[in-house]
């Protein structure tokens, strides 16, 4: 499966900081990313009916654009929604449990090791979140070991998709895919953008 993964765009309400989110989305959207994950988390996140339409609302626009719609850790709301998508980090949905009650679909995994890394390929996924890549941008070893592993992950498995994610911007995305990164995923790049537009065709 080829998958669109180098301009990931991950994004909920509480990522927006009082802008309209479905304009930021739809704004990064028209910028050219090529994937996006409605990652609905955190102290005043959606809820309930309230969270469903956020999420159709956004469904609709990445359909607009021809975008795969991807749920973050939310299998219910994937399958009410017939999702083209769900990722699930390691303590959340079971890979398997994601592959037999969503077929067909796309399913990324975050690994943070290389036995993470061989059971989600091993266990179907079609593809991998690695990170964070800058995990501090004050400690440089930090971000070494991150991309040294980002690197190892990639001689490991020299085809399978992999999207490096955390701490990335438009001045250092080049770095994830120097050590092998197929694509970056970013939050807080797009949306505290002063200009979307400019910065995902940076990325």
């Amino acid at each position: 499966m080829s998958l669109p993964l180098d301009k990931y765009f991950v994004m909920g309400t509480v990522n927006c900081k009082g802008r309209d989110p479905l304009f930021v989305l739809e704004a990064a959207l028209k910028a050219g990313v090529t994937m996006f994950q409605l990652r609905e988390k955190g102290e005043g996140a959606l809820q309930g009916d309230a969270c469903l339409q956020f999420a159709r609302d956004c469904q609709r626009l990445c359909r607009k654009y021809n975008v795969p719609f991807i749920v973050n850790d939310d299998l219910e709301l994937a399958l009410a929604l017939d999702a083209d998508g769900i990722h699930v980090g390691q303590d959340d949905v079971p890979l398997a449990e994601c592959l037999s009650k969503f077929p067909g679909k796309i399913i990324g995994v975050s690994v943070h090791t290389l036995q993470e890394l061989d059971e989600a390929v091993n266990g179907g996924a079609d593809y991998v979140g690695i990170g964070p890549i800058f995990q501090t941008r004050s400690k440089a070893d930090a971000i070494q070991s991150s991309l040294d592993f980002l690197a190892a992950a990639r001689k490991s498995h020299p085809t399978f998709p992999i999207v490096a994610i955390g701490g990335i911007t438009a001045e250092n995305s080049y770095l994830a895919r120097q050590h092998g990164a197929d694509g970056v995923a970013v939050i807080s790049a797009i949306t505290e953008s002063e200009n979307i537009e400019q910065t995902v065709k940076k990325l």
